[in-house]
């Protein structure tokens, strides 16, 4: 993989006004480890986000990792068994509560336990995801794993934060309330829903990524 960055380096952020998107029908939850199609992981998407996510040439961009795993630095083991994500510093959720490895490991615990009845669960429940220090997790396989960019990246990595979720884990995991009022650390913040109609969310203003977003807010549209 070529280690480029984006080309595009945004000035500011806000400003935009309101974007208005159509999908061709609209999130029905916004739980990302419940999600049933597109649509859910999108809607989601608008207010989570994974460790690192997929770019148009097929690249892998970090977004709440500090870096992409490599064998350079030793990340990614030369076996095949591990990875290890260092995590960015002082990202916060939408509430103010600080991200840390604990989330991480809890989203590996959450959607690996069937009783959840995530439908995430092909991803998670054949690891083990260890915290290594706050802002460090390592994640290992029981056999060497080529594909090792599926947990916590993409629309499947999605990262629930622990302190919301942790009394919803197993059988009580479809009576949390943020399944219909997420709290992420994406770049807009949760506004209202409508389920099968329409999502809307609002500038973070305390975003960990610099000048975004551009839009000061959205509405996701189904129909």
């Amino acid at each position: 993989m070529a280690q480029s960055q984006p080309i595009y380096k945004p000035t500011k952020r806000g400003g935009g006004g309101l974007l208005k998107m159509l999908w061709w029908q609209g999130p029905t939850l916004l739980n990302p480890h419940f999600a049933v199609g597109t649509k859910d992981q999108d809607g989601s998407r608008v207010f989570y986000e994974p460790l690192a996510g997929w770019d148009s040439a097929g690249n892998l961009r970090p977004v709440l990792a500090a870096a992409i795993p490599g064998r350079e630095d030793g990340t990614l083991a030369a076996d095949g068994k591990s990875v290890t994500w260092k995590l960015k510093q002082g990202v916060t959720w939408h509430d103010g509560k600080p991200f840390t490895a604990d989330d991480v490991v809890f989203n590996w615990q959450y959607a690996s336990d069937p009783a959840t009845a995530a439908t995430t669960v092909g991803t998670y429940k054949d690891i083990k995801v260890e915290k290594v220090d706050d802002h460090t997790v390592k994640i290992l396989f029981d056999k060497p794993t080529p594909y090792w960019a599926d947990a916590f990246v993409g629309t499947r990595g999605m990262i629930l934060p622990k302190h919301l979720f942790a009394d919803y884990i197993g059988a009580k995991s479809r009576e949390a309330p943020a399944n219909l009022k997420p709290v992420g650390t994406g770049p807009y913040k949760f506004k209202d829903f409508k389920p099968g109609d329409m999502v809307a969310g609002e500038i973070n203003t305390n975003y960990h990524m610099e000048n975004r977003p551009y839009f000061d807010s959205v509405e996701m549209k189904g129909g």
